[in-house]
């Protein structure tokens, strides 16, 4: 990719995504509601283009207030987190018992030096919140979608905005997600993958 726009920061959780404009981008004007019935006021930021990200464990923004994302244990000698042994923090309380079950289990295996299954090392699809280790993608943004494009394996992420999951949602790798607007933050909310 060549001059990517910015270095972009995630704030990942298991369910939802955030992001904010870039530094160059300007803002475009609303086209839609925030939420579902809900009349925006604010205006939509322009996310399409080319984003990136230097990081591969530690680049995750805090949110401005309660609990962060799940933050590797793991440390260097100079206390950046190791990318090489990934030891996740079962006890944060963004974590339901299951996932931090899960998450305890991973950073168990990694401690003893053994690979644990990942979709990378099992030529699997990448599934939320695994596919945030890709450092590039292009976002095409639209109202009633945003299609997020990845920079490896040619995977694709659709986002129907403004709507509300289906009552019934068969499992897959990439779930299914919805967004809204909440003044220029995009939310997007993902159910039903295997992660």
């Amino acid at each position: 990719m060549n001059a990517l726009r910015r270095d972009f920061l995630l704030s990942v959780t298991f369910a939802a995504a955030t992001t904010t404009p870039a530094f160059t981008q300007t803002v475009a004007p609303a086209v839609g509601p925030a939420a579902i019935g809900t009349p925006n006021t604010a205006s939509i930021p322009d996310f399409s283009g080319i984003w990136g990200h230097p990081y591969l464990t530690g680049g995750f923004e805090q949110p401005l207030s309660g609990p962060g994302p799940v933050r590797n244990r793991a440390r260097r000698r100079d206390g950046v987190s190791s990318d090489y042994q990934l030891i996740g923090d079962y006890t944060n309380p963004i974590l339901k018992p299951q996932a931090a079950e899960e998450v305890k289990k991973h950073g168990e295996i990694s401690l003893t030096g053994v690979a644990y299954p990942t979709p990378n090392n099992q030529c699997w699809p990448e599934p939320l919140p695994y596919i945030f280790r890709d450092f590039g993608i292009r976002m095409l943004q639209q109202p009633d979608q945003i299609t997020i494009l990845y920079s490896q394996d040619h995977e694709v992420r659709r986002v129907r905005m403004n709507q509300p999951h289906p009552m019934q949602v068969t499992p897959s790798w990439y779930g299914d997600s919805v967004g809204h607007y909440e003044g220029d933050t995009l939310v997007i909310d993902t159910v039903s993958t295997p992660a």
